[in-house]
């Protein structure tokens, strides 16, 4: 598990890496600038990873902000 994270942690377009229960054992954010290179970055970069056995992709439609981040921003000066 260690190696397959360092190994996610050199790819620059991921932003974030979760070790999570359940299903699977790792969830990452990945950024892309179009499905192009994100098919790429998980084709070349991600499964060629040893002990990356399979994925499963999500596309992010919207993101959300959580209230409390934007109570936080205006507590806290910049």
């Amino acid at each position: 598990m260690d190696t397959v994270i360092a190994s996610l942690q050199r790819i620059s377009n991921i932003e974030e890496i979760f070790h999570v229960t359940g299903e699977f054992d790792l969830v990452t954010l990945v950024s892309a600038e179009d499905i192009e290179q994100f098919r790429d970055i998980l084709k070349n970069k991600i499964m060629k990873i040893n002990g990356i056995r399979s994925t499963v992709s999500s596309v992010v439609l919207y993101h959300h902000a959580k209230a409390v981040s934007r109570k936080l921003e205006t507590l806290v000066p910049a």
